[in-house]
């Protein structure tokens, strides 16, 4: 699904009202039902209903879901702000007039002078049509004290669009209190670069997004960098095997994992890698860990460091078609120098994750040995020990965005929306997965699936994109089984070969 910036969806609705026959008035009703459809499952006719409408088409939605509460048996209380009069919008006011005309004794403030503060308590229902996506500067004056008091109550507040204070698209300098905290954000359409930033995601609440019949050859012939990973894209991107066929038709990969004390590390890596349906998987480890690997994943080979405790080389004897270098190996100087010398050699795309960014954020400069479209693929404390100290979710994306372009790497940034970025400028979040993924463990998994759909012949970048998706549904089957609280790393694992069945077969 594509994700559209302000500017987009606002040439986009032009186009739906220019060449389809779909007037402005027309855009606002069909939010206003899908905003009363998600209304009508969640609040109670029996409750305080509050209504505050700004003076653009935010307000016009907001009131014409005012007309449909009234209607439904609600009673809102309706505050329409036009501030020195005149400001509305066309819509705006259209709307206002038809809620009127149809809902004669609906108690409606229409405030040009100053602002009225109604009581709000925690068991008030506040709908937020102020500014949603049309705001273009910070909240200020009595709108902002407005903000604060809604946010204050513990209202149930419910936004159109956008939570009003928040920019559909980046917020470089947000202050939190100063913008709603919705509980439901109903989006228009498309969803928007904000919703996806763990920065925005107390503001944002859970999202839904409701479909108001925008034009489908504009959204298809707008381009955008920004996208969310669907189930329906990874099924088009896993190819079906063939009957005639053997386990050399599907690569090999080779994992460089592990150290003393951290074996299960490299264990769970070749659980995550030969549940991809790669054809082999070898693991190259300290000699300490032959016996556990023998006996925890007899499938995989096993390669024997020169040293028995913690890697010393990295010295392959074999022609991998894909490489993963990182889980459990420490950074003891000794494993520092040599992943030095091997970034200094390697020329194939890489997998990198865990210990082994932590190395090359111990001596930078191998930075500049990276493999052209190598995946690194760091959390959030990874990432800033790489990259520099980022005081945000938004910050370290923008910098992942740079640093992705400058090495010509692949950055996939785990978090709830794991967001792969990619060295054109595209950005490329993931839907699948749930907190019960929050486990030790469940990262050298993601790293293994990653490997060895490497080997199997899918580009890195394409890897790595249904190597997250698909590592966030394993992780949600995982959960159906065992409870958010009760999943480990290895169940994520298990799982990983029923997710892939389950995409191919949607």
């Amino acid at each position: 699904m594509k994700i559209f910036t302000n500017e987009n969806i606002q040439l986009i609705d032009r186009i739906t009202i220019e060449k389809e026959g779909v007037s402005a008035l027309d855009l606002v009703e069909r939010v206003a039902d899908g905003v009363m459809s998600e209304l009508v499952l969640r609040w109670r006719t029996t409750r305080t209903t509050l209504v505050f409408a700004g003076p653009g088409n935010n307000g016009a939605d907001a009131l014409a879901v005012s007309r449909r509460l009234y209607e439904q048996g609600f009673r809102p209380e309706v505050f329409l702000f036009n501030i020195g009069g005149n400001r509305l919008s066309s819509e705006c006011r259209r709307s206002r007039d038809i809620m009127l005309a149809s809902c004669p004794d609906i108690a409606f403030h229409e405030i040009s002078t100053n602002l009225i503060f109604p009581e709000i308590t925690s068991s008030t229902q506040v709908l937020d049509g102020l500014f949603g996506s049309g705001l273009r500067d910070s909240i200020s004056g009595g709108f902002r004290e407005l903000v604060r008091m809604i946010n204050d109550s513990g209202a149930y507040v419910v936004s159109i669009d956008m939570p009003s204070g928040l920019f559909a698209d980046w917020n470089p300098n947000l202050v939190a209190r100063d913008v709603i905290h919705a509980r439901l954000t109903v989006c228009v359409q498309l969803p928007r670069v904000a919703y996806f930033l763990a920065d925005n995601a107390p503001l944002v609440g859970e999202w839904k997004c409701i479909n108001i019949g925008l034009s489908s050859t504009a959204i298809q012939a707008t381009s955008t960098p920004y996208h969310l990973v669907e189930s329906s894209e990874v099924r088009r991107l896993l190819r079906v095997r063939p009957e005639f066929c053997s386990k050399a038709d599907f690569g090999s990969a080779c994992l460089v994992a592990g150290r003393y004390g951290m074996i299960g590390a490299a264990v769970l890596a070749c659980r995550g890698a030969m549940r991809s349906g790669v054809g082999k998987v070898t693991l190259h480890s300290p000699q300490c860990a032959f016996e556990v690997i023998q006996s925890a994943v007899p499938e995989v080979l096993f390669s024997p460091d020169k040293d028995r405790l913690m890697l010393s080389e990295v010295a392959l004897d074999h022609d991998y078609k894909a490489i993963a270098v990182g889980p459990g190996i420490g950074t003891h100087d000794t494993t520092i120098k040599a992943l030095d010398t091997f970034l200094k050699s390697a020329s194939q795309p890489l997998v990198l994750d865990a210990d082994a960014l932590n190395c090359i954020a111990l001596s930078p400069s191998m930075l500049n040995h990276l493999p052209v479209l190598s995946v690194l693929t760091p959390h959030a404390g990874e990432f800033d020990r790489l990259f520099g100290e980022q005081h945000s979710a938004e910050t370290r994306l923008l910098k992942a965005l740079e640093v992705s372009r400058y090495y010509n790497i692949l950055i996939l940034l785990k978090g709830r929306y794991t967001s792969l970025v990619r060295p054109d400028g595209k950005v490329y979040f993931n839907s699948s997965g749930t907190p019960a993924m929050a486990t030790a463990g469940s990262g050298d998994v993601l790293t293994g699936l990653i490997a060895g759909l490497m080997a199997q012949g899918y580009k890195p970048e394409v890897a790595a994109l249904i190597g997250a998706y698909i590592h966030g549904r394993a992780g949600e089957l995982a959960a159906e089984e065992h409870g958010e609280y009760g999943v480990t790393a290895g169940d994520i694992a298990f799982n990983i070969g029923k997710a892939i069945k389950q995409i191919m077969n949607q």
